[in-house]
């Protein structure tokens, strides 16, 4: 089955489709099919991901899936949440460039404003955590459901040189490191969206009947 992934995102789209691997499923990333991204209106990750599932659904015309996933921080009481990918502004005077130096700039600004914001408070209590979303169409009156979430707790500073995001600030404590310092394997088999993958292929199997190959 062809399933129009509604992101732009290669790195996401890489890692599910590695996580569907096994499903006859092909991920096809909306942007190869000339589709725009989504307005994401809501104030909740189900909602904006319903949103942009039904939006590729609909320009596709065929079946979709969209992921929406941020960081929840307890103390600020789910902030940054679904403006976690902007939660700050950019720089002044930020330079033009690629798609993903330009990721690397939001990413440190998104972190400093985390930090400040956090700085001198005890509970460190957060979450990454994922939506998923698929539909046979953009009509669909059974829309697949599934979350993930992964709890952590907000480090003090930047700890750890891979990863992207949020992951140099956010300590795993059953894995005793940051995810920024996990391996990509490790942090594939526990995060968030490996989480809400893993829930999806049992309602993609099951609803869908879309069966594991051999």
């Amino acid at each position: 089955m062809k399933l129009v992934l509604a992101s732009n995102n290669a790195k996401k789209l890489a890692e599910l489709a590695t996580l569907f691997a096994g499903l006859g499923v092909e991920l096809v990333a909306q942007g190869a099919l000339a589709i725009p991204e989504a307005e994401e209106p809501h104030a909740s990750f189900i909602e904006n991901a319903l949103e942009k599932a039904r939006h590729a659904a609909r320009a596709a015309q065929g079946p979709a899936i969209a992921d929406d996933s941020g960081l929840c921080v307890d103390a600020l009481g789910g902030a940054p949440g679904i403006v976690s990918a902007h939660y700050a502004a950019l720089p002044a005077g930020a330079p033009a460039a690629d798609r993903e130096a330009l990721r690397r700039i939001q990413d440190a600004a998104n972190n400093a404003l985390l930090l400040e914001r956090m700085r001198g408070v005890t509970d460190r209590g957060a979450a990454f955590v994922s939506c998923l979303v698929a539909l046979r169409h953009a009509a669909d009156p059974q829309p697949l459901v599934a979350f993930g979430r992964w709890p952590g707790r907000m480090l003090e500073a930047p700890q750890g040189e891979g990863g992207f995001g949020y992951d140099p600030l956010m300590f795993i404590p059953e894995l005793g490191a940051s995810v920024a310092e996990l391996d990509a394997a490790t942090k594939n088999a526990h995060s968030h969206r490996a989480r809400a993958a893993a829930q999806m292929r049992g309602l993609l199997r099951e609803a869908w009947q879309l069966g594991e190959s051999l």
